[in-house]
């Protein structure tokens, strides 16, 4: 039985989804909702209202979700709806038999430090291919279009809230640990969707750009890309040189440059994916 490519590559998404899924439900079972921690946004909501009713927390972050899926289908598109469906649906499934194990920890620090650290793992894996399992940012853009704040503004803004709701239900100091373990779990989440490839997206301004460019092909194993660029104050028309490398070249970057040229100007930006197998074998 042979695949086509798309095909391949749907089963290795859904794959994936299902894998963060796990995690996800092992991180809120055996480490959070044990000890009474939660998380932000609508999991954070749902886990609020499983410890006010006892309801099962599957069924809730499902029900609290079908707004934001609904939006989700006409706002973001159909890919988004169906993988974050399954995502839901297979974790309110999960869910149930993880939550007899009982906890794994029962010190509250570390199961919000180890707790978060899953959770983000979980919850980037799944955003990674595609999928969703909190609504916050679908409410966030189409909010934003209509109030004077960004969607980073306010997700913010809703958390405090949910922080705030969360010292009455379950105390100041639960509190205080689930703004840790939010906190742990969005640095996760990061890392996750990023990669632990940190990269630099590097944009030098020289005359020697000629020499310049041979240099970090010799010495640092780049190669780089020509921007035809002009002078603002002088009108001149120059190469401008474009480069990506990793973290840990920037400083011989900077270094090859100083020799070439003192007066270059580089300008040095973050890049959220790097994409490409010139660049990996370059690494590797």
């Amino acid at each position: 039985m042979s695949f086509t490519k798309g095909t391949v590559y749907l089963l290795r998404r859904y794959l994936f989804i299902s894998i963060g899924v796990v995690i996800t439900a092992v991180a809120l079972d055996l480490f959070l909702i044990p000890n009474s921690v939660i998380d932000g946004g609508i999991i954070g909501i749902a886990l609020i209202l499983n410890f006010i009713t006892g309801a099962p927390f599957g069924i809730l972050i499902l029900l609290c979700n079908l707004p934001f899926l609904f939006f989700g289908y006409k706002h973001i598109g159909k890919n988004f709806f169906i993988s974050s469906s399954y995502a839901i649906a297979l974790l309110a499934i999960v869910e149930f038999p993880l939550k007899k194990i009982g906890p794994f920890v029962t010190d509250p620090l570390l199961a919000t430090v180890f707790g978060g650290l899953l959770l983000g793992a979980g919850v980037g894996t799944i955003i990674r291919n595609g999928g969703a399992l909190d609504g916050t940012e679908i409410l966030g853009i189409l909010l934003t279009r209509k109030i004077p704040y960004s969607v980073g503004e306010f997700v913010m803004f809703f958390n405090l809230f949910i922080f705030g709701w969360a010292g009455f239900v379950l105390g100041p100091e639960k509190a205080m640990y689930s703004i840790i373990t939010y906190y742990i779990a969005s640095k996760a989440i990061d890392i996750v969707i990023q990669g632990l490839d940190e990269t630099k997206a590097v944009i030098i301004i020289s005359d020697e750009y000629e020499e310049l460019g041979e240099a970090i092909r010799l010495r640092l194993g780049r190669s780089i890309t020509k921007l035809h660029g002009r002078g603002g104050y002088s009108d001149n028309e120059k190469d401008v040189i474009y480069v990506v490398v990793t973290r840990l070249e920037i400083s011989k970057l900077k270094q090859i440059a100083h020799d070439i040229d003192p007066s270059a100007f580089l300008t040095i930006m973050n890049t959220q994916e790097t994409h490409g197998a010139t660049f990996k074998s370059a690494i590797h």
